[in-house]
């Protein structure tokens, strides 16, 4: 992709083929958790343009369990999902929820500060927990125990068990097992953390063939390793190199990424990467951070924004993100957004889907689901539209311009 100056940038389009067909990039793949986008119908999901579905390992794992997937026939089959689907390997729910930080962990700032002591017996006694929480995930060499956030059951993930659960999980494109850490923790934790997702990925990719050599009558699945580094440019190159050298299919960027340097850590990761295996950038949501990872040189990301604010009643628009519980909505006639070809713009109005949201019918976060993801999807064809027609930067300019106009 060239910028408006000449030079060379490391944003780009391709195909990526799965045994349940392509996947044209930049793409943007929805989040289905458990088995499914929040809300809505996976026909739905079809009809909005969706190439692809992501699924999380640790929820399938916890319920109904990996064995009924496989019985199933895979994640596809079970939730009637005909296209490609991806799994991750579990980790950041692990971590994440194991810390007490729930849907998220801490992004927002950097703190060096804290004990290094690469020796110690207890490695992740250096990271981050929530304020008040208890710490329920331990991390050892082998792998972590975790204690379920269902029912208090104590489980174990180690890199095998992740790359087992995946395999029965069916998926096209699955991940390697990895640490995650956060910007809480000190730099001595992050190449402590770094060095051991290591040698899990290595552990991932011996049982990743062991299991395929196993499992021959079933779909071949792609195994992406997992980039970390947090906000360290050494460290992120370094990984990226190390995993880069592994029979990896593909990679993901994960861990710790502050928002404002996002397209730097992303730029980072695909300057060191092979160029011919596809990158995905794992969990990001606003337009501004899309467009910054598409430029950086990210194929494929996910995200569950849509569906998470669509359950507040909120909804996007090219002139920005807005809430319908306004009381300005009781009698607005109007689509979500006027000109929308989804099924929800189609067919009803502003006023009906407060209406719902008021009166708590669930319906609402079904409707204004299908608008939110068939937006971000919609955003991102657009761009790799323009990135093929050499018209990337001005498209980039106007939307986010327009976009986020009202906040300047």
């Amino acid at each position: 992709m060239v910028a408006h100056d000449g030079a060379r940038t490391l944003g780009r389009t391709g195909t990526m083929t799965t045994p349940h067909g392509e996947i044209r990039t930049p793409a943007f793949i929805a989040v289905g958790t458990k088995a499914t986008v929040k809300a809505v119908l996976p026909e739905s999901i079809r009809e909005l343009g969706a190439q692809a579905v992501l699924a999380n390992a640790y929820h399938l794992y916890l319920q109904p369990g990996p064995e009924i997937l496989d019985e199933a026939g895979g994640l596809g089959k079970f939730m009637n999902w005909s296209g490609p689907t991806f799994t991750d390997s579990g980790g950041f729910q692990v971590m994440s929820l194991g810390s007490g930080f729930k849907k998220v962990i801490d992004m927002m700032s950097v703190d060096a500060s804290g004990p290094d002591d690469p020796g110690r017996e207890h490695p992740d006694r250096d990271r981050a927990v929530a304020p008040g929480k208890e710490r329920l995930a331990h991390i050892d060499e082998d792998g972590v125990w975790f204690t379920s956030h269902l029912n208090g059951d104590r489980h174990r993930f180690s890199p095998e068990i992740s790359m087992n659960v995946q395999h029965q999980l069916g998926a096209d494109i699955m991940f390697a097992f990895d640490e995650l850490t956060t910007l809480q923790n000190s730099r001595g934790y992050q190449e402590e953390s770094l060095e051991r997702t290591r040698r899990w990925a290595e552990r991932c990719v011996a049982e990743h063939f062991r299991l395929t050599d196993e499992r021959s009558q079933r779909p071949y699945q792609a195994l992406f390793g997992v980039i970390q580094g947090a906000q360290y440019e050494d460290l992120r190159r370094k990984a990226c190199r190390d995993l880069g050298a592994m029979p990896f299919d593909g990679f993901g960027i994960g861990g710790a990424l502050e928002k404002e340097n996002l397209g730097t850590i992303v730029a980072w990761c695909s300057e060191e990467l092979p160029e011919d295996k596809p990158r995905h950038l794992l969990g990001i949501s606003e337009p501004d951070d899309i467009f910054a990872a598409i430029e950086a040189g990210a194929d494929t990301f996910d995200c569950v924004s849509p569906t998470r604010v669509a359950r507040n009643s909120a909804f996007y628009t090219p002139d920005g993100r807005f809430n319908l519980s306004g009381a300005k909505y009781r009698k607005d006639w109007g689509p979500l957004q006027d000109g929308c070809d989804c099924y929800t713009c189609q067919n009803y109005s502003r006023a009906y889907i407060r209406h719902l949201f008021k009166a708590k019918e669930m319906l609402s976060h079904t409707l204004i689901s299908i608008h939110n993801e068939r937006f971000v999807v919609r955003m991102v064809d657009d761009a790799r539209n323009a990135i093929e027609d050499g018209t990337f930067w001005d498209f980039k300019e106007e939307t986010l311009g327009r976009y986020y106009a009202a906040k300047r």
